[in-house]
């Protein structure tokens, strides 16, 4: 009897525990349904991101494939432009090779100023295109066109999305639960809508593009007016320049696109050797250099919180956020503490060489000048070692130690510093030898000249391989 009745209450549960296990199955496959949809929105709304930040489009401007292509067609485009224009007459005649005219064209699209030619061999026309070269060829300039094919994506996708994407996007939002609820745009606050997220975003580039512009037309107008002025109220640089048929406002305009877009090119032979005298005009140039190169980012954010305490739009008090390089994707927008140790790391280094250069050079490679023409002088190296490399002084009779920290200073920096190339310092004197103002590169086979072309477009694209050497850190 008891296992008849144990039977029975067996058959009895039967029906419970299969309705129960299927309402435990039903409520699993709720739940990966849950999963599975909730799955499919957070991609989407990751694709929508990428799209929204500038890296589902194609073809990416900032890849490294666009960035080699512009560089060899600006490059190409400037070779043929040099060798259809007509030459000086005069010197010795004779007209560049064509690897040199290519090698100029690289070296002064890449902003590297390593030297093969003489540069009084080019007309007025032919400075004007190494002057576009070189405006093209700048970080400022290249940045400056990124923000603008970022904003011109960003526009494209707010008119064509506004009234669909965005709006899917908040509904799917709002059947998710609290606690997996994930921002959207991570520069935004929790309160602000993905629509509204993203038009920040793009107000926050396009005012970027112009601060960024501002800043360019200013350092250029200014540098180029200052230039202008310094030379026609000083009798010796006028005469230098007169003597060597410059004009004086090719001379400023070159010389300021050169100098802050970090070539370091200078429309006369002897680059700034011939003025070691005038540091008025080496003062000039060195806030140039310097708002071309390593404190642009400093200056740059500084423009950008002014611009946000003066108008306090929501989208300027973005930027000048912590997170204003993610907001805008624009990699020289820095926070306000890497920028002040950026500034004194760039003085610190300045300081060091200036120390070394008068302790050396003072009567050494520095004669017949006053003290504080020595000091600037020292300055205006010191600030050239890292990018531009204009130079006073001819470094080949600099001390061997000021070299070697200069060498430091330069590695992979894209710098035309150069010892050149003295007959009278050959170990075998040969009679057909003639001295030339062109770097030692001058003296290479065309097979060494274009592996300095590929070199020098390395250097250009370096910011592409800065990422690499991780395995290399043991610790």
């Amino acid at each position: 009897m008891d296992g008849a009745h144990k039977l029975g209450e067996l058959f009895h549960d039967v029906p419970r525990r299969t309705a129960a296990a299927l309402d435990k199955a039903l409520s699993l496959l709720r739940s990966l349904s849950k999963y599975h949809a909730h799955h499919d929105v957070t991609e989407r709304m990751a694709r929508t991101r990428q799209c929204g930040v500038g890296q589902g489009w194609p073809p990416r401007l900032g890849s490294l494939p666009v960035h080699v292509a512009y560089f060899l067609a600006v490059s190409w485009c400037g070779y043929i432009l040099l060798g259809d224009l007509k030459f000086r007459a005069g010197g010795d005649g004779s007209r560049p090779s064509g690897i040199d005219l290519f090698f100029t064209a690289v070296s002064a699209a890449t902003v590297s100023s390593m030297s093969v030619v003489e540069m009084e061999v080019f007309t007025n026309g032919q400075l004007l295109v190494l002057t576009l070269l070189m405006l093209v060829g700048g970080e400022v300039f290249v940045s400056l066109m990124g923000l603008a094919s970022k904003w011109s994506t960003l526009s494209k996708q707010a008119t064509e999305n506004s009234g669909r994407v965005e709006s899917h996007d908040v509904t799917e939002l709002e059947m998710r639960p609290v606690a997996d609820a994930v921002d959207i745009e991570k520069t935004s606050t929790s309160s602000v809508s993905p629509v509204d997220a993203k038009r920040l975003r793009l107000n926050a580039v396009r005012s970027l593009f112009f601060i960024v512009l501002a800043i360019f037309l200013t350092v250029h107008g200014l540098g180029t007016a200052a230039i202008a002025a310094y030379v026609y109220s000083s009798p010796g640089p006028r005469r230098t320049l007169q003597g060597k048929a410059l004009n004086v406002w090719t001379f400023a305009v070159f010389t300021t696109v050169s100098t802050f877009s970090n070539c370091g090119f200078m429309p006369n032979n002897e680059n700034m050797v011939a003025f070691p005298r005038d540091t008025g005009l080496q003062l000039l140039l060195v806030p140039q250099v310097l708002a071309g190169n390593t404190l642009f980012a400093p200056l740059l954010a500084a423009c950008v919180r002014a611009a946000a305490a003066a108008t306090r739009r929501p989208e300027l008090v973005e930027t000048a956020s912590e997170n204003g390089a993610e907001l805008t994707g624009y990699g020289h927008l820095l926070p306000v503490r890497r920028c002040v140790m950026l500034v004194a790391t760039v003085a610190g280094l300045i300081a060091v060489q200036m120390a070394m250069v008068c302790g050396m050079e003072w009567g050494g490679a520095l004669p017949g000048m006053s003290p504080w023409e020595k000091v600037s002088n020292a300055l205006f190296l010191a600030v050239n070692s890292r990018h531009t490399g204009e130079s006073t002084v001819d470094l080949s009779t600099l001390a061997p130690a000021i070299l070697v920290l200069f060498v430091l200073m330069i590695a992979y920096g894209n710098v035309g510093f150069s010892i050149g190339y003295s007959c009278s310092r050959q170990i075998s004197p040969d009679q057909l030898c003639t001295d030339r103002w062109t770097g030692l590169v001058g003296r290479w086979s065309d097979s060494g000249k274009l592996i300095l072309i590929l070199v020098m477009l390395f250097g250009r694209l370096k910011k592409f391989s800065m990422k690499g050497g991780k395995a290399w850190k043991l610790s």
